[in-house]
């Protein structure tokens, strides 16, 4: 049985121009919730930022990625989870491919993914909890889109944001990240005052300690 709901805009696009500049290791000075935590980048360095277009798979039958696929629109980013699943990969890359004709911001995945020379070759960002050869199948048998799913133990809603780096992965309701952005914002801006008090300027992205 599939359950496909319609897709959310959540995130406006007065966010992502706030969030272009917001790294989570910024974010994690203020907030420890939603941080998802034991997955890493396919390569670096990354940026990932979008609209969380959610997915939940049965395992072995993918289906549903590409139900999840048909209905994003660009700058939207598939959360997968794999329920529990990380042997098997559920990406790889002809699904890359295909996200990419439709302007898809990125791919996080709660389990493995395939072909990491090919996707890494095209840049398109994509986090996961690791690397397979073996992966899912197409059986039409059940799943979900545009549901509330759980990624390392962090809820995700269709709709929320998602931001990526190099140093991790934040996701958070929309609601809430305005006043989130906005502190991290003036903290990277002090942060970029006390570089140029020492004679450094920051050229790599916002970041600091």
């Amino acid at each position: 049985m599939f359950r496909i709901e319609p897709r959310v805009q959540g995130v406006t696009p007065e966010l992502l121009e706030m969030y272009e500049a917001v790294s989570p290791s910024t974010i994690g000075h203020f907030t420890d919730f939603g941080f998802i935590h034991g997955l890493q980048p396919l390569f670096r360095p990354i940026q990932l930022l979008g609209n969380a277009v959610t997915v939940r798979i049965p395992h072995l039958d993918s289906t549903a990625i590409r139900h999840a696929l048909e209905l994003a629109r660009p700058g939207d980013v598939l959360v997968v989870d794999m329920s529990g699943d990380d042997d098997r990969a559920c990406w790889g890359e002809f699904r890359t491919y295909a996200a990419m004709a439709k302007q898809i911001a990125g791919v996080v995945v709660s389990g493995s993914v395939t072909d990491v020379r090919a996707i890494t070759k095209l840049g398109f960002p994509v986090y996961s909890r690791g690397i397979s050869a073996k992966t899912t199948r197409a059986m039409e048998l059940e799943g979900e889109v545009n549901t509330t799913v759980s990624v390392a133990g962090v809820s995700v809603q269709p709709g929320d944001l998602v931001v990526g780096d190099d140093d991790g992965l934040f996701v958070v309701n929309p609601r809430d990240a305005g006043e989130i952005g906005l502190k991290a914002i003036e903290k990277q801006r002090r942060e970029e005052v006390k570089r140029r008090e020492y004679g450094f300027v920051n050229d790599t992205g916002p970041a600091g300690i």
